[in-house]
């Protein structure tokens, strides 16, 4: 999506029901916003197509709640700044864009959510369909002539507990104490014990995971770690880092047919003709439409 100039859209001063999915109503007003959201991406803002994928987004957002798989505010708010500073623009200006474009910074940083949210849940529920079969990744080895290094990894998570109501109050004090935490960190032997020493902080063994199991979100923090630890992130549950228990290089069959697999998901990924929902996606989100309570009004 591109960002330009654009003249201001009047949306209308009152909003009406439009459609109740699974009791989360879309209203008249949304659906405005998301037709001036698709007339800014150069496409027609046609009223059923921004009213269905409002539809598609409810059910994903009610899925991602439900499984609690949401990214946190923290990381809309970064990927909106990146956003942002590719088209040349400050955060305050895209936003003040969004407006006079009648979308308005809130509804594309839910979209963003979603956007960032839902491949979790799809590579979740799916990612074990993904493996290759064992004729599959012998044919890949001989066409490779050999077999990937992957970077294995034993971690830990140590969590910095922030309560929901209190995230704003405490975020700033939190983060100061995990990163002071940071370079007190005894190892993953005692990590356990270390957190016991202090306030409402936890420690979850992640045991081995290869890098490109590493969730997106993380992986470059791993990757770019000094020390036995990453740096902090806001999360949902609170202030985060990883330790690194340990690392070493790997050829196993496991750490081949994740390298494969990855390679084949970034063509995918780089591939612009390629339809923007995968299978598995589209398979998920026709169950959720099938279970769903949708009323058009």
């Amino acid at each position: 999506m591109s960002v330009q100039a654009i003249g201001s859209t009047a949306l209308a001063a009152v909003s009406e029901v439009k459609v109740v999915v699974n009791g989360t109503a879309i209203t008249s007003g949304d659906i405005a916003k998301r037709m001036a959201f698709l007339r800014l991406q150069h496409q027609k803002p046609d009223m059923k197509t921004a009213e269905e994928q409002l539809v598609d987004e409810t059910l994903k957002r009610q899925e991602i709640a439900r499984v609690k798989m949401s990214v946190s505010k923290e990381d809309v708010d970064a990927a909106f700044a990146r956003f942002a500073t590719g088209n040349k623009l400050t955060p305050q200006q895209m936003s003040q864009i969004l407006d006079r474009a009648g979308v308005g910074a809130d509804h594309f940083k839910g979209f963003i959510a979603v956007q960032m949210s839902w491949p979790r849940l799809v590579n979740a529920r799916y990612g074990a369909a993904g493996k290759m079969s064992n004729a599959d990744l012998v044919a890949r080895m001989m066409e490779n002539k050999q077999k990937p290094v992957v970077t294995e990894y034993i971690l830990q998570q140590i969590i910095f507990v922030i309560p929901p109501a209190k995230k704003n109050a405490l975020t700033a004090k939190r983060k100061s104490e995990a990163e002071a935490s940071r370079g007190k960190y005894p190892g993953c032997d005692q990590a356990k014990t270390f957190a016991a020493t202090m306030r409402d902080v936890s420690v979850r063994d992640l045991g081995r995971m290869l890098a490109p199991e590493i969730p997106e979100d993380w992986r470059p923090l791993v990757e770019q770690a000094k020390g036995s630890t990453t740096t902090t992130r806001v999360t949902d549950k609170g202030v985060e880092y990883l330790a690194i228990c340990s690392q070493r290089q790997v050829n196993d069959d496991q750490a081949a047919a994740m390298a494969f697999r990855e390679e084949d998901l970034n063509k995918a990924k780089a591939d612009k003709s390629a339809p923007p929902e995968n299978e598995n996606s589209k398979k998920y989100l026709d169950e959720l439409r099938k279970k769903a309570q949708i009323i058009y009004q």
